[in-house]
């Protein structure tokens, strides 16, 4: 049976982020796989309407869905991306970050949490692998938070992420197609895809560019100061994507390294032990919340005020 290989773009019909998806999906194709693409353009995605309807649920340990599932298409294109075995992503960058219709699909993918699923048995656990493909007009300064913003978003359904391209320089419609090297480097993140669908879950790794980005483990290029976390664990520098802790080192000719701690992984978002520990999490936190009454009761009396306070708007 073919291994099914799924574009999802937010991009232009015929712009660069659909152009570099499609020469990424052909070299897949070429290799035998079963391709689809899906521009999410063409959809109705609704907001998350931060209702927690799906947390609230997985705090007592159900699976609830989300209360827009029958209003708009997430659903729809979410069994099909969570069918596949690899999907790519595609996004424009409009201000530093992945654009909106790419993140307000992504960002309902919480009432869908595999790691949860799986743990409470709704469905089986499948190894995933993806691409992302960012594009802008400018160079990474202005992009400083576009592969970023969308890898914090693999995590809930579980896409390990084997490869990453930022495409910069190409602000005008299919300006992309100018440039042969880009091109070349989408069809490489094509070949790095069936590259890791031909290898075992347990043996695959990263395959883009050996030295991308400060972190180790997820290749991202954004670090913070940590803080003490919810259960006291205290790293002194973080991946903001990946959550790895450790610090930064000097090396030998001089430079700064990110260089991981022994428990630094133990949060690693990129795992589903260590999302898990984020399940941890929404139930101690959450969870604490609503079993117990006085707390809610308590918020309800103090809300009464500001559902009184009448503010003029346009």
């Amino acid at each position: 049976m073919s291994q099914k290989v799924l574009g999802i773009t937010a991009g232009r019909k015929n712009g660069n982020s659909e152009i570099l998806l499609k020469e990424a999906l052909v070299r897949c194709q070429e290799q035998g796989a079963d391709v689809t693409i899906i521009n999410l353009r063409d959809y109705n995605i609704m907001d998350c309407t931060g209702c927690t309807f799906c947390t609230k649920g997985m705090s007592e340990g159900k699976n609830v869905g989300c209360i827009l599932d029958n209003k708009d298409d997430k659903k729809k294109i979410n069994e099909v991306m969570l069918e596949a075995d690899a999907v790519i992503f595609s996004a424009p960058t409009y201000d530093l970050m992945a654009c909106s219709s790419f993140l307000r699909f992504m960002m309902r993918n919480l009432s869908y949490e595999t790691a949860f699923l799986e743990t409470i048995g709704a469905i089986e656990h499948k190894d995933r692998v993806c691409a992302l493909i960012a594009v802008g007009g400018s160079t990474r300064s202005w992009q400083s938070m576009a592969l970023e913003t969308m890898q914090a978003t693999m995590f809930t359904c579980d896409f390990r992420v084997i490869d990453m391209l930022l495409a910069t320089g190409v602000p005008a419609p299919a300006q992309c197609l100018l440039d042969e090297k880009l091109l070349a480097h989408a069809t490489k993140v094509g070949d790095n895809i069936m590259k890791a669908l031909k290898t075992p879950p347990e043996e695959r790794t990263w395959l883009g560019e050996e030295n991308m980005g400060w972190c180790p483990n997820c290749h991202s290029n954004a670090l913070v100061l940590g803080e003490v976390q919810w259960d006291g664990l205290h790293y002194p520098i973080e991946c903001q994507v990946c959550g790895a802790g450790g610090n930064l080192e000097k090396t030998e000719d001089g430079k700064w390294k990110f260089v991981i701690q022994k428990d630094g992984l133990l949060k690693d978002r990129t795992t589903v032990a260590g999302r898990a520990k984020h399940l941890e999490e929404i139930m101690e936190v959450q969870g604490g919340f609503f079993r117990n009454p006085e707390k809610s009761a308590l918020v309800n009396v103090k809300l009464v005020k500001y559902k009184e306070i009448q503010i003029k708007t346009i």
